[in-house]
């Protein structure tokens, strides 16, 4: 029989459980950061296993200067970009901070009279609804060099995430045993080969998947340099960076990129003669975008998804596009990771499961 002591016993622990669970979460929002260093720290580690194995293998190091020597190439590699990239981006923002916000919507406000004055010249109708739609006058462009200098303020704390990371993901790197066998004390005796087996095999798949994603950035770069450097537009080094890193987003991504790159063009070439100047240059940048985009969507993202993750092209472009639907950007960046784990999971300890078979057959 129920009682209004058995009732409120109830409500009470329904009370604490909600109160206990609001300051976990608390607690893990007010440690975000850490968690992000932490994450962070684990790619890290899963990308610089195979580093750290060839210097052991290879080269005859042992454990703890493999370590050194694979954190050494992180920090050279991170020094080199740092080195290359912020005394551009620090250079522009403090020309745009000295700038009257009026000299920038003067730039932006020519080149849309441009492209006006050239829709006109072929009797296209859309020149009069960007007349009437008068875009310029209505963008505030004062935001422009306040979030460059918000980069600029951020860089000095940039340097304390990055020591964390490093730190951490030596250690990672060095005591791997020493955390797997500490996780052995902690997992149940009936779960336990197939829980290790899970964490073995979601290391090794993930470890593939991160260093080909890091190959696919990479040769994206170097493509999309060639094409800006071919057409001579100004910091190409650095557009075609931002480009590469835009292709982490899939699909939305390189759609960005081109946009980011056509723009960027125009801006570059605003004194010249748009129709015989600007425009030509800016379509001949997307196309050669558009060929870099062919060749990576026909031959790096199928070899990185299908035989990093051992999954379909058709498989992980329906699973970005749920992720997409349900989590935006973001759960487009996380879905490939997060599905192997799960396919991984699945297969450990529902493998008469015949779905799970099915996707799991190549793993």
């Amino acid at each position: 029989m129920i009682t209004s002591k058995t009732i409120s016993n109830g409500i009470l622990r329904a009370l604490l459980t909600i109160v206990v669970s609001g300051l976990i979460l608390l607690f893990f929002y007010q440690i975000s950061t850490v968690l992000t260093y932490l994450v962070i720290s684990v790619i890290l580690t899963m990308i610089g296993q195979p580093i750290s194995g060839f210097f052991k293998k290879r080269l005859k190091f042992n454990h703890i200067l493999a370590t050194v020597a694979t954190i050494f190439i992180f920090v050279l590699i991170i020094l080199g970009l740092i080195l290359m990239i912020i005394p551009l981006i620090s250079s522009q923002g403090q020309n745009l901070s000295l700038l009257n916000t009026a000299s920038i919507e003067k730039d932006i406000t020519a080149l849309i009279n441009q492209i006006k004055t050239f829709l006109e010249s072929h009797n296209i109708d859309s020149a009069k609804a960007l007349k009437e739609a008068n875009i310029s006058s209505k963008i505030n462009f004062s935001f422009i060099p306040d979030f460059l200098n918000s980069i600029l303020g951020t860089i000095s704390s940039f340097g304390v995430g990055l020591g964390s990371v490093l730190f951490i993901t030596f250690f990672f790197l060095k005591d791997r045993v020493l955390f797997l066998r500490g996780a052995k004390r902690l997992i149940p005796d009936a779960h336990e080969e197939k829980i290790l087996n899970s964490f073995e095999k979601i290391n090794d798949l993930l470890s593939r998947y991160f260093i080909g994603l890091l190959l696919q950035l990479f040769i994206v770069f170097i493509l999309y340099l060639i094409v800006l450097i071919i057409f001579g537009i100004p910091n190409a080094f650095v557009i075609a960076f931002l480009c590469a890193v835009l292709n982490i987003i899939p699909y939305i991504g390189p759609l960005i990129a081109s946009v980011l790159a056509a723009l960027l063009t125009m801006l570059n070439n605003l004194g010249n003669d748009f129709q015989t100047e600007i425009l030509p240059i800016t379509i001949y940048v997307l196309i050669g975008f558009w060929i870099v985009q062919l060749i990576d969507n026909n031959v790096s993202q199928p070899v990185i998804f299908s035989k990093s993750v051992s999954s379909h092209p058709l498989e992980i472009f329906l699973v970005i596009l749920i992720a997409g639907f349900l989590s935006g950007i973001l759960g487009m960046i996380i879905a490939v990771p997060l599905y192997t784990i799960l396919k991984v999971i699945g297969k450990e300890f529902f493998p008469e499961n015949k779905v799970i078979q099915l996707l799991t057959k190549d793993i």
